[in-house]
């Protein structure tokens, strides 16, 4: 089969497209037949070394994809052969992850896609739309699972809602219920929030941001799902109502994060730092369960038309689709394994 490697740390320059056995499943594992592999941040984050350190002497990266089961391994139902499924954390703590024709997984990694549902939604959910349900259910508030009318009467706030997280961060309140108010850095940006159903969008570089916010939400924001609490934690505070929670999941753009700590504590809010890979098993299988109902119900579809642009690469030019990440590009990038 073919596969992308990388055997050191590094530029994008050290992925490498190599011939090597289809790799067999163990007891509790099933064989997947890879279509498209999605790329994130965490990807490229491994690959360069930056706060990953190397596990395997060669490694086949990217965590999320959607493809089909082609073999099973012992104690699998051998009834999954043939289903198509999509794939999250394929290469935490792995060697295989979906850059490949063919990748292994344990068989509750690889989560049925429903017939009429593409590869390309697939593939993009895994890191994005897990971490999602996780920014919107740790608040004291609110609930633990998701489902139609679980966050009914609650305002969600998806910072940078063209991104993948924060497109996926739109999608699950508004299915939940949610109104949900998204911040943007300009108009272009703010075409896809609204395509993927943002009911407010604020761009946070004119007038008063705070004010705008406010405006949709008079009595403060329930949820802010966050992804530069550096940079943004001010707006947050100012428009958190009481007992408010942020969900950070990144601080892009770097630098320290300095808190107002009198500020916090009048607002009894809660800062909550996540990261998907340490989530905890129960957190993470409640995720994979209400994100599966998500997807039988079509509520989060991608595509320009519905606010994630596509960037799609061959298998071979998998080092350009980690450029094209880590050069912060807007949509959801994509790596054709299947031609």
């Amino acid at each position: 089969m073919k596969a992308i490697v990388h055997r050191a740390n590094g530029a994008p320059d050290v992925l490498r497209l190599v011939d090597r056995d289809r790799p067999e499943p163990g007891p509790g594992e099933v064989r997947v037949r890879v279509a498209v592999s999605g790329v994130n941040p965490t990807d490229w984050q491994a690959r360069s070394g930056a706060g990953h350190p190397r596990g395997f002497p060669e490694t086949t990266p990217h965590h999320d994809g959607a493809g089909t089961v082609d073999a099973v391994g012992e104690g699998v139902e051998r009834s999954r052969i043939g289903q198509r499924v999509w794939l999250f954390m394929a290469a935490a703590g792995r060697p295989t992850g979906t850059a490949a024709e063919f990748t292994v997984v344990p068989a509750e990694q690889a989560v049925p896609l429903p017939d009429g549902v593409g590869f390309d939604v697939g593939a993009a959910l895994g890191v994005p739309a897990l971490t999602a349900h996780r920014a919107l259910t740790v608040a004291e508030d609110g609930p633990g699972r998701l489902r139609p009318g679980a966050l009914d009467g609650k305002v969600v706030l998806a910072a940078g809602g063209a991104g993948a997280v924060g497109h996926a961060v739109i999608q699950l309140a508004r299915w939940a219920g949610a109104t949900v108010v998204a911040t943007v850095s300009g108009p272009e940006k703010a075409r896809l929030a609204t395509a993927a159903g943002a009911h407010h969008v604020v761009n946070y570089r004119e007038g008063d941001p705070a004010a705008g916010i406010r405006r949709v939400a008079p009595d403060g924001v329930d949820v802010v799902a966050e992804v530069a609490l550096g940079a943004n934690l001010a707006l947050d505070l100012a428009v958190l109502r009481p007992r408010g929670t942020i969900s950070t999941y990144a601080n892009d753009g770097g630098g320290p994060v300095e808190l107002d700590v009198p500020r916090h504590m009048v607002l009894n809010a809660r800062l909550q730092f996540l990261i998907l890979y340490l989530a905890g098993p129960r957190a993470r299988a409640a995720a994979v369960e209400d994100v599966a109902a998500a997807v039988r119900d079509g509520a989060l579809p991608v595509g320009e038309e519905h606010g994630l642009p596509l960037i799609r690469f061959p298998l071979h030019r998998t080092a350009d689709a980690h450029r094209a990440v880590e050069g912060r590009a807007v949509g959801k990038v994509l790596v054709d394994v299947t031609a």
